[in-house]
């Protein structure tokens, strides 16, 4: 399994022979407008060009159709006849966009000797979970393979730590950016959260994305990395990349 960092939670992801393609955010820096009255977003450019993104993407993985995860280049740039895998409430949406071949997936997905199943995800607490609406993790498993767990835009609680704890996730993707509104607390995880995520799969590998790209999301590596040094958690644990960086996770 390798899995390169676009930018934000947008993943290359190579699993059991095949592309996958996460939350797909091709946008030019500044397009978008300020989510924290900071600076336009993005606010940096891709690492490589919208067409190197999805060169050879046999499925797209949409955890939910906020605008920093599924965008107007990704949805004109991508083939509409590429299985999209989304949560039910999005795929009219998805669908509007010319894209014909969507799978709800509510319960488990079989694709090409791959097993998909969502996952629980709480994009925020008390009456902000409410106004950032429904979002899906997604959890990935093939014989022969490290299992791996997108916990999406989540903050942590009790129900993504349960599912850690039942399945034992070889890696996870963690959004860590601690996006926040001005005088709102987080949508997603933070450095605390992501620290808590470390401490409950130790024996997980911990990959933390959504960082560094938005206006609203104050967490930078190098603070992820001091508090995680600070509280025990090692690089080879939690890792933390650039923008373009392929991490390799295969079998040794």
């Amino acid at each position: 399994m390798k899995i390169q960092l676009i930018r934000n939670s947008t993943l290359r992801i190579r699993y059991n022979g095949h592309v996958l393609l996460l939350d797909p955010f091709l946008a030019p820096a500044g397009a978008l407008p300020p989510f924290a009255g900071i600076q336009t977003n993005p606010t940096v450019e891709l690492p490589m060009s919208p067409e190197a993104v999805i060169a050879d993407t046999e499925l797209i993985m949409l955890t939910h159709l906020h605008p920093d995860h599924f965008d107007d280049e990704a949805a004109q740039l991508l083939p509409k006849f590429l299985p999209v895998l989304c949560a039910p409430i999005d795929q009219p949406a998805i669908e509007n966009k010319g894209f014909n071949n969507t799978t709800t997936l509510t319960d488990s997905f079989e694709w090409n000797n791959i097993h998909f199943e969502p996952t629980p995800a709480e994009h925020g607490t008390g009456e902000w979970l409410q106004k950032m609406g429904h979002v899906i993790g997604f959890y990935l498993k093939a014989p022969n393979r490290p299992s791996l767990y997108i916990a999406s835009d989540t903050v942590w609680y009790p129900a993504v730590e349960a599912f850690i704890t039942e399945k034992q996730p070889d890696v996870i993707i963690a959004n860590s950016g601690g996006a926040h509104f001005p005088d709102a607390p987080p949508i997603i995880m933070d450095i605390e959260q992501t620290i808590a995520l470390c401490k409950a799969a130790p024996e997980s590998k911990i990959v933390a994305t959504h960082l560094e790209s938005l206006d609203h999301c104050p967490v930078t590596r190098h603070g992820l990395r001091a508090a995680a040094t600070e509280a025990g958690i090692s690089e080879s644990q939690l890792f933390i990349p650039e923008d373009g960086e392929i991490l390799d996770f295969s079998p040794q």
